[in-house]
């Protein structure tokens, strides 16, 4: 429900923000970007107060007032750009804190409710045997696949529904529609309260400012000094005793963490050691991320120039064909299991044929593939655009069919089964159980920073491209834009992202292999 009332903004919003808010379609793209960046990364400023000093219940119930409130006053919003527009300004304003409200309560709610899910089947609080570790990993391994296959079935009904709601009843009642959803959810949420699992949060206590600044300086202080030494396995054994203390180790550790009046600071110290071992993987992921942000933006605005008409009455809102991302998930997500494994487990020898970092890449490398078609389908566009000028059409639609662009969304759908449920496995695993709200968090933060990147990416482009008096690749006038060279500047850059990824992870070395040694 969650995903049905945020695609149900989202997906259409950069056509709102063209059409109704009149802005230019590098204006849109930057500000749906940055949106999506923001709220990306707010769970990363959420995630360590939920996981050290609130529970997770709460901090999801907490989130979806927040949430709920945010699209009220985005419906109020688009009432008052539908009855009047006169004071533009201050309805502007009031858009733009309608989207932050929203932003603040998925900043919360996302990474919450999904650590939450997690805490429902989590064995890792008990004494660990090979055959349990095997086990358990193949249930996390499933929960998060059918964590996301929830997440696109909700966005499925999210952007087909309420796009064709949007371009035919209005915005008021586009916007309407999903506020309602997200009421449901927190009621249909709350009536489990009495089953659910709830984890004991290690409360830290509160920390000073100066003490979490002397923690920032001597981590830096340390890195510099050592040429940034990653966590040792000292490190991570001691970091598990205070997960584990049933475990036959020796538990000194945490014992003198209890006892030491700073422990606060060493909580900070070894918390950022663990989300720096991660970021090289994290940085590499971003140029996906960047990919990732097209569908919302200037495929779009590529759909709403081409033939889309369905008989004589019905018109394809561009907005659904993001659709075709989330139904490609659907229906190829359950053959991942049942023909991809099995034949991987042949070729491998793994039980679980393909390990995490190989399943990223391998969504990285479909993105690639997916930029190469959406350059080839918008030259093509190009070229026919041109030819209708000359021949004297004044039409600004193209006589190009829309479904030409499904090829892109489907690769691009096929590539989020791998990369993007690898990306929740991976960092849920590389981190202590203390900090898993922290890993959904990482997750999520690398769409934000991706977002943000996309849209500095954006302006630089244009700037550049806009010299001596020529059209930016960002054109209004999308029969003189270059979005081709976009996506092929795009692939070029994600091509050079893969293959470092591919040279890290030949050197990366997992926790799981770290707690053997």
């Amino acid at each position: 429900m969650e995903r049905f009332a945020y695609k149900g903004v989202a997906s259409n919003l950069v056509t709102y923000l063209t059409d109704v808010v009149n802005m230019s379609n590098s204006s849109a793209a930057k500000t749906v970007n940055s949106w999506g960046g923001f709220t990306s990364m707010l769970p990363l400023l959420v995630a360590p107060f939920a996981d050290s000093y609130l529970h997770r219940y709460t901090t999801i119930l907490a989130s979806s007032f927040l949430y709920v409130v945010g699209l009220v006053a985005l419906t109020s919003s688009a009432s008052v750009w539908a009855w009047s527009a006169a004071n533009k300004t201050r309805s502007t304003t009031f858009l733009f804190w309608s989207l932050c409200l929203i932003s603040l309560g998925q900043g919360g709610y996302n990474s919450s409710l999904q650590a939450f899910g997690a805490d429902q089947l989590d064995e890792e609080d008990e004494l660990p045997s090979s055959k349990d570790e095997q086990k358990s990993s193949n249930i996390k391994s499933l929960f998060f696949q059918w964590w996301y296959f929830g997440i696109c079935t909700g966005s499925l009904l999210g952007v087909t529904v309420m796009s064709y709601i949007q371009d035919t009843f209005g915005w008021v009642l586009g916007f309407a529609i999903p506020a309602i959803a997200m009421v449901i959810s927190i009621a249909f949420f709350s009536s489990g309260s009495r089953i659910y699992i709830y984890k004991q949060v290690e409360n830290m206590g509160i920390k000073s400012v100066f003490n979490i600044t002397q923690s920032i300086k001597a981590t830096v202080s340390k890195l510099l000094s050592c040429k940034i030494a990653l966590p040792n396995v000292d490190d991570i054994v001691e970091l598990e005793l205070q997960e584990k203390p049933l475990c036959h180790q020796n538990l000194g550790g945490m014992e003198s963490l209890d006892k030491n009046p700073k422990s606060g600071t060493n909580y900070m110290i070894e918390n950022t050691k663990v989300v720096l071992r991660l970021l090289p993987i994290w940085t590499l992921l971003l140029m996906f991320a960047v990919i990732f942000q097209l569908p919302a933006t200037f495929f779009t605005k590529q759909g709403m120039t081409m033939k889309r008409n369905i008989g004589s009455n019905f018109q394809i809102p561009p907005a659904t064909l993001q659709s075709a991302i989330t139904l490609s998930i659907i229906l190829l997500m359950p053959l991942y299991d049942r023909v991809l494994i099995p034949f991987t487990q042949l070729i491998t020898r793994n039980k679980k044929g393909i390990n995490v970092m190989q399943r990223m890449g391998a969504g990285m490398f479909l993105s690639i593939i997916a930029m190469i078609i959406a350059a080839s389908v918008e030259r093509e566009r190009l070229k026919i655009s041109r030819k209708a000028e000359i021949l004297g059409s004044n039409s600004e639609t193209v006589p190009l069919c829309i479904f030409w662009l499904l090829p892109q969304y489907i690769l691009l759908g096929i590539s989020d089964i791998f990369t993007v449920v690898g990306m929740q496995e991976f960092f849920y695993s590389e981190v202590p159980v203390r900090m898993r709200t922290m890993a959904f968090a990482l997750y999520n933060s690398v769409f934000g920073v991706g977002s943000f990147l996309s849209a500095l990416l954006i302006t630089v482009v244009e700037d550049l491209t806009r010299t001596k008096g020529r059209n930016s690749w960002f054109s209004d006038d999308m029969s003189k834009a270059r979005l081709d060279n976009y996506y092929w500047f795009l692939a070029l850059a994600s091509t050079v992202s893969l293959l470092l990824y591919v040279v890290l992870c030949r050197f990366y070395t997992s926790r799981k292999e770290l707690d053997n040694e």
